[in-house]
């Protein structure tokens, strides 16, 4: 399972011209999944999303959890975090846990997530726009 969290102002997901999920602060997550992901590693890396320390505390240091310092997660799915372009320019996704199983932890991830915070999500397998403003920049790739 892999996750890369991004500090954010305003994020958005629209589909076909809709806003589907949105925040004003907090997280943006791309979340993927590959074989062998159960439901340990979810928690695992939900309580490690929620507790990690990049926001600023008064002295502008990153002392802060999300849980802390206030705002939303906006989660989207994202099976490309598992391209793999080691043979060539077209990269394979054959790492990438399939559809039906890759959906089923996904949401299992956000239910999660949202024993902590409030979670807005894009739509599963959909062709999505994501709209972020990356404070910091910050950006940390987790991996389980």
């Amino acid at each position: 399972m892999r996750v890369l969290v991004q500090r954010s102002g305003n994020a958005s997901v629209t589909i076909s011209n809709k806003v589907v999920g949105k925040i004003d602060q907090g997280l943006v997550l791309l979340v993927g999944f590959t074989e062998g992901d159960n439901k340990e590693k979810i928690e695992y890396l939900a309580r490690k999303v929620v507790n990690l320390r990049i926001f600023p505390d008064e002295a502008g240091v990153m002392n802060k959890s999300i849980l802390d310092f206030g705002g939303n997660i906006l989660s989207i799915s994202q099976f490309t975090l598992y391209a793999n372009c080691d043979k060539g320019n077209r990269p394979s996704y054959i790492a990438a846990m399939k559809n039906e199983e890759a959906t089923k932890l996904y949401d299992m991830f956000n239910e999660e997530l949202r024993k902590y915070i409030e979670v807005e999500t894009g739509e599963f397998g959909a062709d999505m726009n994501v709209m972020l403003n990356n404070i910091g920049p910050t950006t940390i790739w987790l991996e389980r």
